[in-house]
């Protein structure tokens, strides 16, 4: 499934979370000034609406000359739509996580923006550790009864994280370069639509590590302008597997290129290696992508790959032949 932002940020969505660059944490970074959201009003009771906390939390952080920390200690936090603005006067803040934020019931009814929270223009930020609940039950069961509903940063690490329960997509790479994303844990029901667990596009040198994926979408989906991007030893399962596209649906469309992906796990998946294109005049193509060593448990589809891609089966415009479609190179399936 694709996502389209003109935004460079890093974004936490009810709806998704969008993710973009890194710098690794030290231990040194427990011995960093500390601005603790409970100091500045937060309660960590689940009830108690501790946006404006946060906020400010987050300004006096980036507001300061030296490296410091943004503190989230135990509890439940709730919050609504934030957003962490830069650029900051230092490049290495500390968001360290020890307890679980909470987003409202049906967030996506309050405030004029689709995230529920979004870090916009921050060079240098590092995201360890917590849990995010998107409590995404009251849209999906929305979405089921058929009713009308709503649909950079650089230098930032996340590291042992769950995400729980988002409206749609849980993490998005948008617009990004370096990105590592190491033992992320990411969970929502096999039913809940539209769920992907990591989607990225238009970046680069992309990799997902030692992660474990269950969700109602693709697990991983690599959307156009994708390249040098690594997924090594991820769990997948419930989900739709790994996917790269859909691509293909514009004319004129960046294409995915030198991709591996290798010791990955599939248990009750719809697919396992998914390509998926529209069967449309395009640019876009698949080219240098490695599919390598991976085990796979009660996989409907373990190797599928689609050139008449049309998910809400009205695609009147597709090709029957002898037109430029999508084209796919050097794609590889090996086990050794």
């Amino acid at each position: 499934m694709a996502i389209h932002s003109n935004l460079i940020s890093l974004l936490f969505l009810a709806t998704a979370i969008t993710i973009l660059t890194i710098s690794p944490p030290t231990s040194a970074a427990t011995r960093r000034p500390q601005f603790n959201v409970v100091r500045f009003g937060a309660r960590p009771d689940g009830r108690t609406d501790s946006t404006r906390a946060f906020l400010t939390a987050w300004t006096r952080a980036c507001g300061s000359r030296v490296r410091v920390i943004m503190l989230v200690p135990k509890g439940r936090f709730l919050v609504r739509n934030m957003q962490f603005t830069g650029p900051c006067k230092n490049r290495s803040i500390f968001v360290r996580i020890l307890g679980t934020i909470v987003a409202p019931n049906n967030i996506w009814t309050t405030g004029n923006s689709p995230h529920w929270i979004e870090f916009h223009r921050v060079d240098g930020v590092t995201i360890s550790g917590g849990v995010l609940d998107g409590k995404g039950a009251a849209l999906w069961a929305c979405k089921k009864a058929g009713r009308s509903c709503p649909n950079g940063a650089t230098n930032v690490v996340v590291s042992r994280l769950t995400s729980l329960n988002s409206h749609m997509f849980h993490m998005v790479i948008n617009f990004c370069h370096n990105v590592k994303l190491q033992g992320v844990r990411i969970s929502a029901p096999g039913n809940s639509p539209n769920t992907d667990g990591i989607h990225v596009q238009f970046s680069t040198a992309v990799s997902i590590v030692s992660s474990k994926i269950a969700t109602g979408d693709d697990c991983v989906s690599i959307g156009p302008g994708t390249a040098n991007m690594l997924v090594d030893k991820v769990t997948c399962g419930p989900g739709h597997g790994i996917s790269i596209g859909s691509l293909g649906k514009d004319v004129n469309e960046q294409g995915v290129q030198n991709v591996t992906v290798r010791s990955t796990t599939f248990v009750g998946t719809t697919n396992g290696f998914r390509i998926k294109a529209w069967g449309k005049p395009s640019n876009g193509f698949a080219r240098n992508i490695l599919f390598q060593h991976a085990t796979m448990y009660n996989v409907q589809n373990p190797i599928f790959i689609d050139q008449r891609y049309c998910p809400d089966r009205n695609c009147a415009d597709q090709v029957k032949k002898k037109k430029k479609v999508t084209h796919f190179f050097c794609v590889f399936f090996c086990y050794a």
